[in-house]
């Protein structure tokens, strides 16, 4: 009954938000870099920040370094997506919420240049999940998929308070319920991409900090696969890789080749979640048969990834 309540406490925050976003203009208008073609609301992700502040008043205060970040990081992306901040800005955010999330994980004992690489992966991991809310549903599937991972995960190896868990899949059911439609009545914007990203990482971290078990990031892997090589292909170009586009492949396939958007959102978090689920089993293997399972199953995605983009650009792409 407790999860009723608060599925409808963010229900009906989410609406009082759209009240609020309409009366301001915070809205997405179409241009010729968008997938979607009607003007419609931005920032509907930020319910995933009032699952983490109701979490945080129920839990009686707990991590409390974690949750000081994702309301830096909640509050910057906000403004970003009313007033279009500065890159810099941005980035100094991130990191110093990024240094609260460390903090939280109490992880400042490793050499100093861990610490320096792990938080620039994390902040790019941020920024890619941020890149690849493109399409209607994508943000929503994706981050199901990893919560249901992580709540399978927890389950056996306890490595984070499980409603933290509960209340992050129960906004994403909320945001779900208003985004997965051809006619989206709000997209995540950046305050609902950055601050899902950031929650599902801290859990994540926990998990790997946990076990001692790096292969758990393949949980990330199918946007991963899309980002990276995307970045490579537009580098190669001469591309801005920091400036809208529509590069990724889910874009090729839902702008392009005319597949259902909703069919591409779906696809993308089953297939992690069908990935995530052999991750788990991998997991309790021997260290060389990770490592032996990690490699072979980047780069069987990257193969079909390059082979798969490729033929849409060749045939689709004028």
């Amino acid at each position: 009954m407790n999860y009723a309540i608060v599925l409808l406490l963010l229900f009906v925050l989410e609406i009082l938000y759209f009240r609020f976003a309409s009366q301001f203009n915070i809205v997405d208008k179409p241009n010729q870099r968008s997938s979607h073609s009607t003007v419609t609301l931005r920032g509907g992700g930020i319910v995933f920040y009032f699952a983490g502040l109701a979490y945080f008043l129920v839990s009686g205060f707990l991590y409390p370094w974690f949750f000081l970040g994702l309301t830096l990081m909640t509050i910057v992306s906000f403004l970003d997506d009313v007033f279009t901040l500065s890159n810099k800005l941005r980035l100094l955010i991130h990191f110093s919420a990024v240094l609260l999330m460390a903090y939280e994980l109490n992880v400042f004992e490793m050499p100093w240049y861990v610490l320096l690489i792990t938080f620039i992966i994390i902040v790019g991991v941020i920024n890619a999940y941020n890149f690849m809310d493109g399409i209607n549903g994508i943000t929503a599937c994706y981050s199901l998929s990893i919560g249901a991972l992580l709540v399978l995960a927890n389950h056996s190896i306890q490595f984070i308070d499980q409603d933290l868990l509960i209340f992050t899949i129960l906004s994403v059911l909320v945001f779900a319920f208003f985004n997965f439609r051809r006619n989206a009545r709000c997209f995540a914007g950046d305050v609902g991409s950055v601050s899902i990203a950031f929650i599902l990482l801290f859990a994540l971290g926990a998990l790997i900090l946990k076990t001692g078990n790096i292969i758990y990031m393949l949980f990330l892997c199918v946007y991963g696969i899309d980002t990276v090589w995307t970045i490579i292909q537009r580098l190669r170009r001469g591309e801005n890789i920091f400036k809208a586009h529509r590069s990724h492949l889910y874009q090729y396939l839902g702008n392009e080749a005319g597949v259902d958007k909703l069919l591409i959102s779906f696809s993308y978090g089953m297939a992690q979640f069908l990935i995530g689920m052999s991750v788990l089993y991998f997991a309790q293997q021997s260290f060389a048969l990770q490592i032996l399972v990690s490699v072979s199953l980047l780069l069987l995605l990257s193969i079909a990834y390059l082979i798969g983009k490729g033929y849409i650009i060749k045939r689709y792409v004028r």
